[in-house]
Parts: structure tokens; sequence; C-alpha cells
């Protein structure tokens, strides 16, 4: 250990030699003016699959990027190798403003959210008749979900062939969400496939259901070309499915409309530790005037609460004020009940 006494000398401190020579630290980062555009496939371990041009390239993101993750849907700007040739990677060194953001955390105590998808038009929300039994209560956070980020719901009825879909459309009928129900037979022969196809067309959507709805099932017929894995089977004493797909991918939607799916891991919880209520009321545009009235941070479920009056005056439908107010409670329900 060396000791320096009360007059130490700096010039005899020792620099290791560099060959490269010893830069100064700066924290100005490069424009990369000359990037090239991609959107992100698919995540995994570290490396993003992304689309340049007709080319899927392979990246990683660059260290100045600090913490922020890219994501599938994911606007991104790549630089380096973008030939796409095998063992080649590229670099994403910018990721740009989302348009909307698909976010769940792993329950409502959890503090860490998660994006599940970005830039994604609407939600696709799969849910089956029976076999397993509809989860009403996952279909209304999801619902909140979509509302919040900005993206349109649809729900996508599976296995009508078990049962009727009449009581669960019914529930949500004052919502005006557009659905499509399908059963098995006709996913066979492709026709469910052309129903909910067109509500897909020119579009991003995200596909989410618990595992055992027939999502997977439902992607394979929209993307035959581009089969996911194989389809899972639901547990006969717990009712619940198996995760057939471990990872979020956005698949190409073949046809004139040229939309994109992007099917993701069948979820068992859909925690809302990170949506602020006050923002689902915009989902609700014949609602939203009738807040004006109401008290600072009201909760648009208490007695003071202006919608009450609003409703009753005749300017919206009661219904549409029961949906509300559900779907605003749903952070305080587990999703089994």
């Amino acid at each position: 250990m060396r000791r320096y006494g009360k007059h130490t000398d700096e010039d005899d401190v020792r620099v290791r030699p560099n060959r490269k020579g010893n830069r100064p630290r700066t924290h100005i980062r490069p424009k990369h003016e000359d990037a090239a555009d991609g959107m992100v496939l698919t995540v995994d371990r570290g490396r993003l699959t992304c689309l340049v041009d007709d080319r899927v390239v392979v990246a990683m993101k660059a260290r100045e990027l600090g913490r922020k993750a890219a994501v599938v849907g994911d606007r991104v700007a790549l630089v380096g190798d973008l030939s796409g040739d095998k063992d080649t990677l590229a670099r994403i060194v910018r990721i740009e403003p989302r348009t909307s953001v698909l976010r769940r955390t792993a329950d409502d105590d959890d503090p860490y959210e998660r994006v599940v998808v970005a830039n994604a038009d609407q939600l696709a929300i799969v849910t089956a008749l029976a076999d397993p039994e509809p989860r009403p209560r996952l279909i209304d956070r999801c619902l909140v979900a979509a509302f919040d980020g900005g993206l349109t719901p649809l729900l996508v009825l599976t296995k009508a062939d078990l049962a009727p879909p009449d009581e669960l459309l019914e529930l949500y009928g004052a919502l005006d969400i557009p659905y499509v129900v399908t059963s098995r037979d006709e996913l066979e022969n492709s026709d469910a496939a052309d129903r909910v196809r067109e509500h897909l067309d020119g579009k991003i959507t995200a596909f989410v259901g618990h595992s055992g709805v027939g999502k997977t099932t439902l992607v394979n017929a929209l993307v035959p070309e581009d089969r996911r894995r194989s389809t899972g089977h639901v547990n006969a004493v717990t009712g619940r499915g198996r995760h057939t797909t471990t990872s979020a991918l956005a698949l190409p939607l073949g046809g004139d409309g040229a939309g994109w799916v992007v099917d993701t891991p069948g979820v068992r919880s859909f925690g809302l530790a990170h949506i602020d209520p006050s923002r689902v009321i915009h989902a609700f545009p014949d609602l939203e005037p009738g807040t004006e009235g109401c008290p600072r941070a009201c909760s648009h479920d208490e007695p003071d609460c202006a919608l009450d009056a609003w409703v009753a005056e005749g300017h919206a439908d009661p219904a549409r004020l029961y949906s509300l107010r559900r779907l605003l409670a749903t952070r305080e329900r587990h999703e089994g009940d």
C-alpha cells in the first residue's frame, strides 16, 4: 500500500496505458440521424427481433438508452448490421414516443408495472363461454387497462358450441363494445377467423386472455403460415389451461388490410396497481361532461358524485353509469370473484 506525506505530488501517479487513448467521458450522445426505422416483433433474453423494411433483424438495446426497455410494438431506430443475415446483430439506439401502452401489474399490491405491448390500436379480449368458465372480473380489468392505455376493446367469445353468449353479452351491452362469437368447428373451417379478421384489418391488435380459452388457436387460424406453439388443454380439476405462449409476438395479418396480431402469454391475473381511476372516465364521453360538478378527487361512486344527477336528468343511460362504477370498483375485487 502506497503512503503519501503532507505534500503529495500527483505527477508520479501511474496511469495504465491504453492503445485507444484516454478519452474523457461525455454526456453528449450521438444523434444517429442515419438510423433505420424498425418495429419490435418479439423480445427474448435481451435480444429483440425487429422488422426493418422487409427484413427481420436481430438487435440489442444500446447502453445509452439506460433502463428504458423496448417492448413488442415499439417503433425503434437501429444502426449497425441491418442485413438480417445469420449471426448478425444490430443496435437499437432510439425508442420513438408511444401512441398507446397496454400495461399490467402482477397483482394490485405490486408497484412494478409491466408493459405488455406498445402502439396497439385495439385489445382483443378472448374468453371462453365454457371450459373454462368466463371470468367477468378479469374481462373488466382488461377493459380498464384498455381504456387507460388508449386501446379500443374488442370482445372475442370462443366455444359458443358449449354455452350461449347471451348472458355475458348482456353484461357488457351498455358499453357498446364490438364483439365476435366463435365456436370450435368454425375455427377449423376458418369461418370464425374471417369474421374476426374484419375487425383487425389495418390495425395492430393485441390478444389477451387466460389460458385454455383458445387464444392461440384463434391466432393460428388468423395467421396459418406462421403457426405458434401447439395448443394446450384445460385441467379438469382446476378448470385452468396450460400456458402455450411464453412470449409476446407480433405477426403480420395477411390480406389487403395489412394489419398485425400480437399474441401474448396467457394471464391468470391482471393487476391494476398502476391505473389512475380518474382516467377511466375518458372512455365514457356521454358521462364525462357530468363530472364537472363532482367534488375534487371524486371517485364517481360516492354520495356527492354529480353523475347521479346527470343521469337522473336524462343525459345518459343509467346502465352506462352502472358499468362505469363496476369497472372502477374492479380493483377492489379479486378476479376470480
